[in-house]
């Protein structure tokens, strides 16, 4: 578990860098660039999609070459380019660049990173590996946004361009934590041929996992970027500060509940844990639907920490448990490049739904296939997963 400690490390100082500008674009976009509900839908959909593309050949890349830290690493430093970019934007179209930049990292850097991960953890103990990544991450993103909450809540920094300059600090510290990370050697005997990927392969993965990998388009058509989140509570009446300290409030439950839950998934098995996180996504956005006081918004933030407790460390844990040896990165890759791309229509037609209806139908929507979603699960999925040999 030492492994996983320092790769957590590392998202959790990226993460204080990531956190400290993320709850502000929204706010940015709409105050210096008067952006539209619809128009950050597009930017976001586009920006995550586009980068979702390279997660699968991201975990392809580093199936075939083995060289997961050094692509990790790569995908990581893109960061501190993210940062700069947003210095340097001056239209909305220059935040949309920067996006690019930071998504395309990410998208270089998650499925190279998951198999460190899923190396590092014991044979029976991938929830809890995973667990505590997730947990270390959530962490990191908590401090980063109440840090920016009391900058702002002090006045002692008055520009966003300020905070986006400040945020480099943290993302060079989790380049440093690279140092501690021991990448796994592979023996060459053990590979009989370079693995590739293609329709016939996939027709050959485990049906549980073609399920899940279905299951995740469907959630995600419905699950918006979280800055229409952000733009709900702006309608009820919240500050700028308390916006982020909404933020702060989900990243702070996804951090306390992540290691927990990922460790009762290995006790109790993945489905469980994953048919309850649905469930608790539908009734966090029936509840942003329904929202009239800022109370109720209070209390959907917590619940959608508790979410992402419930599904983020548990569903990459089944995947890479149950995943070929041969193309566990790819898969991992393949399981976020299915969310990434079904996040674009799903950003696009939340921002179309909200100009034309208002924040309701939008909200009522995500809540519907994410019901569908649990139900699926419920039905299909196998419950002993969490002890299947990949």
């Amino acid at each position: 578990m030492r492994n996983v400690f320092f790769i957590g490390l590392v998202s959790f100082f990226t993460d204080i860098s990531t956190e400290m500008v993320y709850p502000l674009l929204p706010l940015y976009l709409a105050n210096a660039f008067g952006a539209t509900p619809a128009l950050v839908g597009l930017i976001e959909g586009i920006a995550e999609s586009l980068a979702s593309l390279l997660k699968v050949y991201g975990g392809y890349i580093a199936d075939r070459f083995q060289k997961k830290k050094a692509l990790a690493f790569a995908g990581y430093a893109t960061g501190i380019v993210y940062k700069l970019a947003l210095l340097l934007a001056t239209s909305w179209l220059g935040v949309l660049f920067a996006r690019i930049i930071d998504r395309m990292g990410k998208g270089i850097r998650t499925a190279p990173r998951d198999v460190l991960v899923s190396e590092s953890a014991n044979k029976n103990g991938m929830g809890k590996a995973f667990g505590l990544h997730k947990s270390l991450d959530m962490a990191g993103a908590a401090l980063g946004i109440l840090f920016t909450y009391y900058l702002l809540r002090g006045r002692i920094v008055y520009e966003y361009k300020s905070l986006f300059l400040f945020s480099i600090i943290p993302a060079i510290i989790g380049l440093v934590m690279f140092i501690f990370i021991k990448e796994k050697k592979v023996d060459k005997r053990e590979i009989v041929e370079k693995p590739r990927f293609s329709l016939s392969s996939y027709q050959k993965l485990d049906s549980q996992l073609k399920l899940y990998l279905l299951v995740v388009l469907l959630f995600t058509l419905g699950n918006s970027s979280n800055a229409f989140l952000l733009l709900k509570a702006k309608s009820l009446g919240f500050s700028d500060s308390s916006v982020i300290m909404l933020y702060f409030i989900y990243n702070a439950v996804a951090a306390l509940f992540s290691f927990p839950l990922g460790r009762l998934s290995d006790l109790v098995g993945r489905k469980r844990l994953l048919v309850c996180g649905y469930l608790v996504f539908a009734a966090v956005y029936f509840g942003f639907a329904m929202a009239f006081n800022q109370a109720i918004i209070y209390t959907m933030f917590v619940l959608f920490g508790l979410y992402t407790a419930m599904i983020t460390g548990v569903e990459r844990a089944f995947v890479a448990e149950i995943s070929p040896q041969a193309l566990k990165g790819t898969m991992l890759g393949l399981q976020a490049t299915i969310a990434g791309i079904a996040l674009l229509p799903a950003s696009v037609i939340t921002g179309l739904l909200w100009n034309a209806f208002g924040s309701t139908i939008p909200f009522l929507y995500g809540a519907v296939l994410s019901l569908a979603a649990a139900l699926i699960l419920a039905l299909f999925m196998k419950n002993d997963i969490h002890i299947k040999s990949a």
